[in-house]
């Protein structure tokens, strides 16, 4: 696991690392590393060496590199899924996102606590997830980073 103290970092992180072409996931920290940022980035420990070269080369150190061998450590899945029947609703770290089933209509946004939410609700509420600009072009915050994982997981679980 990467621990980083921003959360700007992490997306730095995760992005020249998969741009690598590793196999990476966002998840929350567990309990009791948390400090700075509220995310790390996981790796497959086998790619150590090559997690590090990377993220030097970018001048990107993180704060700790941590190796998940205690249960205690395992990191915490940011999304969790609340199906309602007609509507889904994904929700990554602070934000959420429901749409209808059917239609794959945006029917609302919310969570987070950052400035730019209330636009980002603005510009997805009442789109389908077709039409919909990706949450990650139209915010910079970590609700925004949030709602763009919200987003891709709602893609992923209704395609089409």
């Amino acid at each position: 696991m990467l621990l980083y103290p921003s959360t700007g970092e992490v997306i730095r992180a995760e992005t020249l690392l998969r741009e690598a072409g590793l196999d990476i996931a966002v998840k929350g920290p567990p309990p009791d590393l948390r400090q700075g940022c509220d995310m790390i980035v996981e790796f497959d420990l086998m790619h150590e060496l090559h997690v590090r070269q990377i993220l030097q080369t970018a001048g990107l150190n993180p704060l700790r590199i941590v190796p998940v061998h205690d249960h205690l450590l395992e990191p915490v899945s940011l999304f969790n899924v609340k199906d309602f029947g007609d509507y889904l609703m994904v929700r990554a770290a602070n934000m959420k996102i429901t749409i209808e089933k059917q239609s794959q209509r945006i029917v609302n946004i919310s969570g987070g606590g950052c400035p730019d939410v209330p636009y980002l609700a603005q510009m997805l509420v009442g789109k389908t997830m077709s039409q919909a600009p990706e949450p990650r072009v139209l915010g910079q915050t970590l609700c925004g980073y949030a709602l763009q994982l919200a987003f891709q997981e709602v893609k992923r679980l209704c395609p089409g």
